[in-house]
């Protein structure tokens, strides 16, 4: 069977990218039971709840849903544990000082399969207040506008 290549993405926070501020994104590799493997590339999986954390000197991605695998048996395993993520300890380091500054948290964007591999990509990122997410939505508004506007006004020198 020939060796699977390229990025196949299973889920995306898309929700996040309102809700925070993005700074820096790492990508970490994941520890998983078989059964969690399959039942991700059946392409099922839900982030929206899911954090990440530091604890002894390892990072950690919890509340993120997998479900069970429908073929599985009495090996199947829990939707919601505590996933092991893997990172270089220098990353890890350099995450740890910047979620300790105060006002940041490690949310994951997206789970993805890279050449055979499960891959999540964490994001250090900063709580958006209301008034910021309004602004954001008429940025995106607004632009949407004037992008329909240049469109039409090409369309009329056709």
């Amino acid at each position: 069977m020939p060796r699977e290549t390229g990025e196949k993405v299973v889920a995306s926070n898309r929700k996040a990218r309102h809700d925070y501020s993005i700074g820096d994104t790492y990508e970490a590799g994941m520890v998983l039971s078989g059964t969690e493997v399959k039942s991700l590339r059946a392409g099922r999986a839900s982030l929206i709840d899911g954090y990440a954390f530091i604890e002894g000197g390892e990072m950690w991605l919890d509340a993120v849903h997998i479900p069970e695998y429908t073929a599985g048996t009495w090996t199947n395993h829990p939707p919601r544990r505590k996933r092991k993520l893997l990172l270089h300890k220098q990353e890890i380091v350099k995450i740890s000082h910047k979620t300790k500054e105060g006002g940041y948290t490690l949310i994951p964007l997206r789970i993805y399969f890279l050449n055979g591999r499960a891959k999540v990509e964490i994001a250090v990122a900063k709580g958006k207040k209301e008034f910021d997410k309004r602004q954001t939505l008429r940025e995106r508004q607004d632009k949407r506008e004037s992008d329909r506007a240049m469109s039409a006004r090409r369309n009329l020198g056709d």
